[in-house]
C-alpha cells in the first residue's frame, strides 16, 4: 500500500492533538472501541517479535485505591525535592487522572518471554523495555484517533505497583495509563499552559 498526503496529514493531526490527559469524563469506553485498541497494540513492533508487554486492566476499586495511595506517597516525595516557590507551582499541577479515568491499564515488560527466542536483545536486553514503550505509544495514538485521551502516570513506586497487582517476579512496570474521554481538548500541552516548561527542539546531530 502506497501512502499519500491524506495519510500524512491525518497522522500529523493525531500527533499534534496527542496530549497527556489528566482531566477525564466518567463515560465508559465502548467494548468495540476497546477491541480496536487491543488490535492496534497487537500491531506494535517489538525486538525479535518478542511481544514482551503484559497488560493488566485494573478495575477493582480496592486495587485502584491502593494505586492512588501509591501515587500520593510518591508525589509527596517528588514535591519535597523542590524549593518552596517551585514546590508551590508543582503542587498546583494536576499530575494524574487516577480518580476520574474510567479505565486504568498497568503495562509491564516480561523480561523472560519465550517469544522471539532472544533475537536482537543479547547485547541490548533493554530492547524488551523499549518494545513495550513502543506498544504503549501505538496504543496512545490509536486511542487519540478514537477521540480518547491517555494519561501516563509516572509518579509511582513501581515495585509497590507490582506488589499491589501481585505480578510475576520477572515483570517490571513500564507504564501506568489512565484512559477515557477527555473533559476538554487542547493542542497545547498542559505543562505549557501551566507555565512549567515549553518544548525544546529535538537535538538532531549529523556525525
Amino acid at each position: 500500500m502506497k501512502l499519500g498526503q491524506v495519510h500524512r496529514d491525518a497522522l500529523h493531526d493525531v500527533l499534534r492533538w496527542r496530549r497527556d490527559v489528566r482531566h477525564f469524563l466518567p463515560d465508559p469506553i465502548p467494548a468495540d472501541t476497546l477491541d480496536r485498541l487491543r488490535a492496534a497494540m497487537d500491531m506494535a513492533p517489538s525486538v525479535g517479535n518478542a511481544r514482551p508487554w503484559r497488560v493488566v486492566q485494573v478495575a477493582t476499586p480496592a486495587l485502584r485505591a491502593d494505586i492512588i495511595a501509591n501515587f500520593e506517597a510518591a508525589n509527596a516525595r517528588a514535591a519535597a525535592i523542590y524549593s518552596d516557590a517551585v514546590r508551590a507551582k508543582y503542587n498546583a499541577l494536576k499530575l494524574a487522572g487516577l480518580r476520574e479515568a474510567p479505565m486504568h491499564l498497568a503495562i509491564f515488560t516480561d523480561h523472560s518471554p519465550e517469544e522471539g527466542h532472544g533475537l536482537g536483545r543479547q547485547s541490548m536486553p533493554e530492547m524488551l523495555d523499549y518494545s513495550t514503550v513502543t506498544a504503549i505509544h501505538t496504543l496512545w495514538l490509536a486511542a487519540r484517533a478514537e477521540n480518547l485521551g491517555v494519561g501516563w502516570v509516572s509518579i509511582l513506586d513501581p515495585d509497590g505497583i507490582c506488589e499491589i497487582l501481585d505480578t510475576p517476579a520477572d515483570w517490571t512496570l513500564t507504564g501506568y495509563l489512565c484512559i477515557g474521554f477527555a473533559a476538554g481538548d487542547d493542542d497545547t500541552p498542559l505543562l505549557h499552559r501551566a507555565g512549567w516548561q515549553e518544548n525544546t527542539a529535538t537535538a538532531w546531530i549529523k556525525a
